[in-house]
């Protein structure tokens, strides 16, 4: 042995040997896609949920280049408070029970495998309204970094009693609306 490519192997050699690097979403598509094949996999997420009687529970899943994956569980009555995602986008997907989701004046039921696409600064709030806990899946591109929240109800929309505001990332003063699109919802 005469030097470290005859101990070692070919480095050249070594990329057939490694398994492929899986492909990452970059699209609003590919996200919701990814949120879809997730939700899909219930042994692997269903396990780590937690109910919490005084707040939402959220666990960060996963992370990708770029983006990150949060389960949340919300016990009846618990609730987002109005807010926004600052500069990140996002799929929502609803993977147990039933969320309602309030933006201005309307208010849409989401129910198991119903999903929401949202671009930065779209405004809403998310409620459980049933009487079972809901389980829902969010992916944020990029990762969430501000969630600032609103301290009137948008025109035409009453407050909710028991909405309690997520523990999460840094608050700030709230961004423009943006516009939030039904991606392959069920009942949406």
């Amino acid at each position: 042995m005469n030097s470290d490519v005859e101990i070692a192997g070919d480095p050249l050699a070594l990329p057939h040997l490694m398994p492929p690097v899986p492909a990452h979403p970059a699209t609003v598509a590919g996200f919701a896609g990814l949120a879809r094949t997730i939700a899909a996999d219930r042994p692997g997420w269903a396990p780590l949920v937690r109910y919490d009687p005084t707040t939402r529970w959220y666990h960060r899943l996963r992370t990708g280049p770029g983006y990150e994956v949060w389960l949340l569980s919300w016990l009846p009555g618990q609730g987002s408070g109005h807010h926004d995602h600052g500069p990140s986008s996002g799929v929502l997907t609803v993977l147990d029970g039933e969320l309602t989701e309030h933006t201005g004046g309307a208010h849409r039921r989401l129910v198991p495998g119903a999903q929401r696409a949202f671009a930065p600064g779209y405004a809403h709030e998310v409620v459980n309204n049933g009487l079972a806990p809901a389980v829902s899946l969010h992916v944020y591109f990029p990762g969430l970094t501000e969630m600032p929240m609103s301290s009137t109800a948008p025109r035409g929309r009453y407050p909710l009693p028991h909405s309690s505001a997520w523990a999460g990332p840094p608050h700030s003063s709230a961004g423009p609306a943006a516009t939030c699109a039904a991606v392959g919802t069920a009942g949406g």
